[in-house]
């Protein structure tokens, strides 16, 4: 890991404006400032955690106080997804743009490049981070991959497997840690292993590693920018999916929508 600067016992600067949906804050920032916080913070020997919240973990902050509780320490919330930018919008509180941790990780990493920092790849399926932090370094120039480390299926479960896991982070010391687990098992990866990596910064990217290697394939930009990507996830993997984008999600959308417009009436 790349030694703090000399600022780096500076105090923390303070966080973002929010925006609060059903009474969740997301912090009006963009994905540029996102980017140069985190550099920033790493300069200083700050570490922290970056989180992306879409629709379906909109639901689950609203409903589950254990998930609510591991997003609690995160330094910037970010809305990753158009309905929460839509919804935030109809408000009357606009967010600045839809901030996905699958453009992050490509921003973020570029960004890192030009610092001298390094990244870490830790999840995704079978050498799938491998592969995902070879096409990071082809793409970005003066890159350092820190490493990747795919841990088994059930490792929470299994000491010898988490103990690899924690020997790998400890030995590649790295500065920013992408984790492709998918929600809620990576929030609750990072929140155990934070403590140890104080000077790293952690940001959970779900698939993004099969984003990266082109194994899934992202839906087209007129996609993501009128807020239909749900639907061309859906259409690759339809078994999967239907349950949280059809049954859980449109009806919540729905409610987010009728609070955001309630908020407008009354302000």
């Amino acid at each position: 890991m790349t030694p703090g600067a000399s600022e780096a016992h500076s105090e923390r600067p303070g966080p973002p404006p929010v925006v609060r949906l059903l009474g969740i804050p997301i912090h009006r920032t963009s994905a540029a400032d996102c980017v140069a916080h985190v550099l920033d913070e790493l300069d200083a020997g700050r570490g922290g955690m970056l989180v992306t919240p879409n629709l379906d973990h909109l639901r689950r902050l609203v409903g589950e106080a254990e998930f609510r509780a591991l997003y609690a320490g995160a330094q910037r919330v970010v809305a990753d997804g158009m309905v929460l930018v839509w919804a935030a919008r109809l408000q009357g509180t606009p967010l600045p743009e839809r901030v996905a941790g699958s453009d992050l990780i490509w921003s973020l990493t570029r960004g890192a490049a030009g610092r001298g920092r390094s990244v870490f790849l830790l999840g995704g399926d079978e050498g799938m981070a491998e592969r995902a932090a070879a096409v990071l370094a082809e793409r970005c120039p003066g890159l350092s991959i820190a490493g990747h480390h795919c841990p088994p299926r059930g490792f929470e479960e299994d000491p010898r497997a988490a103990a690899d896991l924690a020997l790998a982070l400890r030995e590649a010391r790295p500065d920013v840690i992408y984790v492709g687990l998918g929600s809620p098992k990576q929030e609750r990866l990072i929140e155990r292993l934070r403590g140890e990596h104080p000077g790293a910064w952690w940001l959970g990217v779900g698939i993004s590693f099969s984003f990266v290697t082109g194994s899934v394939r992202r839906a087209p930009r007129w996609m993501q920018r009128w807020g239909l990507e749900w639907t061309h996830r859906l259409a690759q993997e339809p078994r999967r999916l239907a349950r949280r984008y059809l049954v859980l999600g449109l009806p919540f959308a729905l409610r987010m929508f009728a609070s955001a417009l309630a908020v407008r009436l009354r302000s």
